[in-house]
């Protein structure tokens, strides 16, 4: 994880993308040393798992890096048509291919603004939207579902 104070003389793009960086890696680590049912543990009375957290992480992702770049609807990107459905690991997924989703999901995501500045445009969404504001809504989604896997990790740890 690169260090986000570190950058503050840079310029706006590397700020950004370091924040967003760095919410990527505490994301991918919430899985970290659970076994699958601590993984699985409902706390909450919604569908809020950790495995969940992140496959909804990788469905963020996926809805502003995949669709309002490229224009594809969620049925061509393979995600679900709501984001309830996002938090709703099937039977077949584990903490591990979760995880390595969630990473290649990011890799895509990397790559479709790369060549981007931040004051282009992308519309896919059915509006135009600027790459900053892409940026900043992506590093405010994953930041709330940090803190979000910051308490249910705390007390599933807890819990043994």
């Amino acid at each position: 994880m690169s260090d986000p104070f570190a950058v503050q003389v840079d310029d706006e793009r590397t700020q950004l993308t370091a924040f967003v960086e760095e919410y990527r890696t505490l994301v991918a680590g919430v899985l970290d040393g659970l076994t699958e049912e601590q993984a699985r543990r409902r706390l909450v009375p919604s569908a809020t798992t950790l495995i969940g957290l992140v496959r909804h992480a990788a469905f963020v992702e996926t809805v502003w890096f995949g669709m309002a770049v490229s224009g594809r609807s969620r049925a061509e990107l393979e995600i679900p048509d709501s984001v309830e459905e996002s938090f709703l690991p099937g039977a077949d997924e584990t903490v591990d291919s979760v995880r390595r989703h969630y990473l290649q999901v990011c890799e895509r995501s990397r790559a479709a603004v790369a060549g981007l500045g931040l004051d282009d445009t992308v519309s896919g969404r059915g509006y135009p939207i600027t790459v900053r504001w892409l940026l900043l809504q992506v590093l405010r989604e994953l930041a709330h579902h940090c803190g979000h896997a910051d308490i249910l990790r705390e007390q599933v740890l807890a819990a043994g």
